[in-house]
């Protein structure tokens, strides 16, 4: 039997790496540097690159150069360069910075964000209204993140339709695009196809994406499970940047050179050269001045060098 007949043909592959993985990163990083970073992902040809994020940098001091990141990057035409946006003035900065897509977010677990937040889900997400209105307004694409979808650190299991909630909450502001997160890295295989399947009763399913973090080792499994089921959107960040914070020590988003391997092994077109992923992966961990978290990155690069 011919399992590869029922996967995706395509894949895209959002690079989150720049913001996702560098807001968990101890050590600061220039803007010189995220910039270069940009640059090289920008050349091997990802068609998202989540770039910055316009919060705060009392809460998140990481992303406090971001415009100056954006004004600087060159930018890829058909690369779409996205920034996270809590809030208004934080939209305001994003189209300023000249942001091509804007991500907002929510949680689809109460206790997260009553902790993390101090309001309910349906505050939270009742409080991008005026962000999504104003992306639509000036023609940016809207991008709507749901943690906590599989698992949730403060409440543990997160129901079924406590998801599609969300999603459908995220769909009626009128989101391109819905993420579906496993911020804890806590999701198995099965689970996964059964809440990607709930959301897809609520949301276009060739519009919702992975976001799949490694704690438990499980990512790639659970891409793979995604797969199955008709979902060829994925998040992952390179080198495997940025750990997780609700788990002590344990590695955060699922590396993207080892999601391109799996992606290459199986005939499925990413669009996105390995090999300079490979390279922008050791420029970014020689800059943090550890070894990178990619094991297909480290096998690929130890080849290169023996």
């Amino acid at each position: 039997m011919n399992m590869q007949a029922s996967l995706p043909g395509k894949v895209k592959i959002v690079e989150v790496g720049p913001r996702d993985g560098l807001q968990n990163e101890k050590e600061s990083v220039s803007a010189a540097v995220k910039t270069e970073l940009v640059d090289r992902l920008s050349r091997a040809g990802f068609a998202n690159i989540e770039a910055a994020s316009f919060v705060s940098p009392k809460w998140v001091p990481q992303m406090a150069t971001s415009a100056e990141v954006m004004a600087a990057i060159t930018r890829r035409a058909g690369t779409v360069y996205s920034a996270l946006t809590p809030n208004m003035q934080g939209f305001e900065a994003a189209l300023a910075s000249r942001a091509d897509e804007v991500v907002i977010f929510g949680s689809a677990s109460e206790a997260f964000s009553q902790r993390n937040i101090n309001c309910s889900i349906a505050e939270s997400i009742a409080r991008f209204e005026s962000v999504a209105k104003a992306a639509k307004q000036n023609r940016l694409r809207l991008r709507g993140s749901i943690s906590c979808a599989f698992g949730c650190p403060y409440q543990g299991e997160v129901p079924l339709d406590a998801v599609a909630d969300v999603v459908g909450r995220m769909r009626d502001l009128g989101c391109d695009e819905i993420d579906i997160a496993d911020t804890i890295g806590v999701a198995t295989a099965r689970q996964t196809q059964a809440v990607m399947l709930r959301a897809a009763r609520e949301f276009r399913l060739e519009s919702i994406s992975g976001h799949f973090h490694d704690t438990y080792g499980q990512a790639l499994a659970n891409i793979y499970a995604s797969l199955e089921v008709g979902v060829s959107i994925f998040h992952s960040s390179v080198s495997g940047l940025g750990g997780c914070p609700y788990a002590k020590g344990a590695t955060g988003n699922v590396a993207t050179e080892d999601v391109l391997y799996l992606m290459h092994g199986l005939g499925i077109e990413t669009g996105i050269n390995l090999d300079l992923v490979v390279d922008a992966g050791q420029f970014i961990s020689a800059h943090l001045g550890r070894k990178g978290s990619s094991r297909a990155g480290n096998a690929l690069e130890a080849k290169r060098a023996g």
